[in-house]
């Protein structure tokens, strides 16, 4: 690292004081607004800076990154209408309460009086999709304003922090070196719900525990979570979607909350107590004519042990420590059978993946309609990191997928992709590309938003074709190996179960991308 020069601008004081504190990468898709921060990056050259082609992968991949190594990447964005296109993966990022900090380029301040072409409200823009937001007035203070939104990022939760930086306070020369500010930690344990939580698992009914976050990324925690269902007869359960799951042989299996109203409500309706780690209660997606928003029974009786700000792998360790419950015995899920020749289904897709999926995997699931049949892979597959759609906004698999890389170069990353979803944000593959990721993608292609017939019925509606239009994907049918060799990844599209499998493990083998289409 080289030593900060007596005088720098504003940028470049941002870029030494991040990366100080630890930031070491950058997510980039920049406009003229941001040239001052290219400029920095470049010269300075501590930070690995990965282009996205879309401002949608840029906060995907970031997600990703901070999901696999627990720390903050920084991301570039520009303007107003550039986070405008970076807000929904920025959305599944605050649902995932992942760290991240957002660099947001503005308009110089003497010139944002004249409404220029890109002129927009930047800070109203960026507040829904982020925990804090700030503008920066000067450059002498820029960095210290830097410090301010990456402790905000760092803290318990995590959250997501945007800086707005004014053009002219970037390349204005004056910039200060600011040190880093400790974050705020976990709330402390409340010993009132430890012992309301302990009283909930001696009670004698059928109690459920519902965790997420931190506890889920921890064996150990989940081994000693795995012992207090063994002590207690409680049931474990995860939300719908979790931002990382350590998952496979060996490890505590984990089912999680259905996805189908109808099956949240029918799993969560025999439990007359709840305990929460780091969770809120259960509710659903959306709403629907005669069913309930709240999945839990009305007269379940909930203890909150600890909060989303919590630390819940030490709430565990302690509820363990007061029950008596010691680490679980269990040995998890077997390898399910090896499915012979025949046409990829969603009852033999399962036990495909658990058999092809490679050791110490990172799996990164937007199968969306064929989730169901997917997530049972985990637990029976060699050990791997599960990493799921949070909040719901579809396209995020494939920059998820290439942040996870950024992160973890050693190990394979599987994405278990929809095809619908995967339209959102494909020029991800040429991110993948150009890092030379061993990112293997598996289209899951049924040609169809399906889920959304679904929600269609769930309604109530009985569709017609004009509607059914409306979630097909034909005319023309897409063709995703043609998309795919086009951003410099090659490809293949398999229909047969056996193929499917061999393909996944030949592709994990080799170094950098690759896309199989696997026809539903």
């Amino acid at each position: 690292m080289t030593s900060a020069p007596k005088q720098m601008n504003g940028a470049e004081s941002v870029v030494r004081s991040l990366h100080a504190a630890g930031v070491d990468v950058c997510f980039a898709n920049p406009g003229t607004s941001e040239m001052q921060f290219v400029d920095a990056l470049d010269r300075t050259k501590l930070m690995h800076c990965v282009l996205g082609l879309f401002e949608g992968v840029v906060t995907g991949a970031a997600d990703g990154y901070a999901r696999m190594t627990g720390k903050p990447a920084v991301t570039l964005l520009h303007l107003a209408p550039g986070f405008a296109n970076a807000a929904a993966n920025l959305h599944n990022a605050r649902k995932a309460r992942v760290p991240m900090v957002n660099l947001v380029g503005d308009h110089a301040l003497r010139h944002q009086q004249y409404d220029a072409p890109l002129s927009a409200d930047v800070e109203g823009a960026c507040k829904p999709f982020s925990d804090w937001v700030k503008s920066g007035t000067d450059a002498g203070s820029f960095a210290a304003d830097a410090m301010e939104a990456l402790r905000v990022a760092k803290g318990k939760p995590r959250r997501i922090a945007t800086l707005i930086a004014p053009a002219d306070i970037g390349w204005d020369e004056g910039g200060q070196i600011a040190k880093e500010i400790t974050p705020d930690g976990p709330a402390p344990l409340d010993e009132a719900a430890l012992t309301d939580a302990v009283a909930a698992l001696e009670s004698g009914e059928k109690t459920t525990i519902l965790v997420s976050n931190s506890v889920l990324e921890d064996v150990a925690t989940l081994a000693l979570l795995q012992g207090i269902a063994e002590t207690t007869g409680a049931t474990i359960l995860a939300p719908t979607s979790s931002r990382r799951i350590e998952r496979g042989q060996g490890r505590a299996a984990m089912a999680k909350v259905p996805y189908p109203i109808n099956e949240a409500i029918a799993c969560l309706a025999p439990y007359s107590r709840a305990i929460l780690i780091e969770t809120l209660p259960p509710v659903a997606f959306f709403a629907y004519p005669g069913k309930p928003s709240l999945l839990l029974p009305e007269d379940c009786a909930q203890v909150t042990l600890v909060g989303v700000d919590g630390d819940g792998q030490a709430a565990v360790a302690a509820l363990a420590d007061r029950i008596g419950a010691k680490p679980g015995t269990g040995k998890g899920t077997a390898m399910p059978a090896r499915p012979q020749s025949g046409a990829i289904t969603l009852a033999n897709i399962g036990a495909a993946l658990a058999n092809a999926l490679p050791e110490d995997a990172i799996v990164v699931d937007e199968a969306v309609s064929s989730g169901g049949a997917t997530f049972a892979a985990g637990d029976g597959a060699r050990p791997n990191s599960w990493l799921a759609l949070t909040g719901g906004s579809i396209g995020i698999g494939i920059p998820l997928s290439a942040g996870a890389a950024i992160a973890c170069p050693q190990r394979p990353v599987i994405t278990i992709q929809g095809d619908g979803s995967a339209m959102y944000t494909i020029q991800g593959l040429w991110t993948q590309a150009r890092e030379g990721s061993n990112v293997t993608t598996v289209i899951l292609a049924n040609q169809s938003y399906e889920i959304l017939k679904h929600e269609l019925h769930n309604v109530g509606a009985q569709p017609g074709q004009d509607a059914l239009d409306m979630l097909n994907l034909d005319r023309p049918h897409l063709d995703f190996v043609a998309l795919a060799r086009g951003m410099g990844v090659p490809g293949r599209r398999v229909e047969d179960v056996a193929d499917l499998m061999r393909a996944i493990e030949d592709a994990a083998k080799e170094p950098g991308p690759y896309l199989i289409e696997a026809m539903l």
